[in-house]
Parts: C-alpha cells; sequence; structure tokens
C-alpha cells in the first residue's frame, strides 16, 4: 500500500471543501446602499451653476442620532431634517463639500424630493398603499402620509 505524504492529504481536504462550500450571491441580492436622484429645480451654487443630479446613502444609527446634540438642531427642532441631510447625500452635482449651508440654500421643492427620498429608502413610508377589500377582494389605493412630519421623527 503506497502511503501520500502527509501534505497531499491536506490539499485534497482543502479542494474538497472549496467544491461544497456556497457560492457568492448573485449581485441583485447585495445590498444597495445609495440612490441617484434628480432635483426638479437644482441647487444654484455661488457661481450660478445649476447642479440637479446627486446620490444618497442609506442613514445609519449615528446618523440619525448625531444631530439630536447639534446645538442647531436644540434650538430649532425643524432643523434636524436639513442636518440629516446633509450627512446622508455623499454627492450633489459637481459641490465637493456637501453641508447644512447646502441643504439650506436648497428650493422648498427640493428639500421636499429629497425628504421624501429619504424616507422611501430608509423604510420609513408609513406603509399606506395599495390594499384589498377583507369582503371582496377589490384592490384599491389609500392616500399617501401627510406631508409635514420632520425626517428623524418617528
Amino acid at each position: 500500500m503506497r502511503r501520500e505524504p502527509e501534505s497531499a492529504g491536506r490539499h485534497r481536504v482543502a479542494r474538497r471543501r472549496r467544491r461544497n462550500r456556497p457560492t457568492m450571491p448573485e449581485n441583485d441580492s447585495l445590498l444597495r446602499t445609495e440612490y441617484d436622484f434628480e432635483l426638479p429645480h437644482g441647487y444654484v451654487d455661488a457661481a450660478g451653476i445649476v447642479h440637479r443630479k446627486g446620490a444618497m446613502r442609506l442613514a445609519t444609527a449615528r446618523d440619525e442620532l448625531s444631530p439630536l446634540i447639534d446645538q442647531r438642531v436644540r434650538e430649532n427642532p425643524a432643523y434636524l431634517g436639513v442636518v440629516l441631510l446633509s450627512l446622508v447625500i455623499t454627492r450633489l452635482g459637481t459641490v465637493s463639500d456637501i453641508h447644512a449651508g447646502v441643504v439650506e440654500r436648497l428650493f422648498a421643492k427640493d428639500l421636499a424630493h429629497l425628504q421624501d427620498l429619504y424616507r422611501r429608502i430608509n423604510g420609513l413610508d408609513s406603509g399606506h398603499g395599495a390594499v384589498a377589500c377583507p369582503s371582496c377582494g377589490t384592490s384599491f389605493a389609500l392616500p399617501g402620509p401627510a406631508s409635514g412630519g420632520r425626517l428623524g421623527e418617528a
């Protein structure tokens, strides 16, 4: 009976383990963390350039909590949404530094658009939408949530 060197057995075991290893998931099953957007009007910078396209990332717990210690938010709770958006907007045209001052200078319609996107991508929608009558099964849509709720508040 022929004996193989001890290292040959280890390689065979390693090959067997690789064969039984689960494959990596397809790209469509990976968590999407950044979402592109286009503003209705656009941000106008100091040079008069309009920036409409950008990206927003998912918010973290830290993003939701850190504005609560911000003095501007303590003095004016309505400022919470401005600070929160400045943390999660990763790109806005060619603007290199996105901060609360940039978000402050957005048009109202653009601010509302970003707040709505924030709620949708972070799963903060109220859950209203298409429903079915339990008796007859007829489907219909419920109106969306009333606007006015501030970001960061449940």
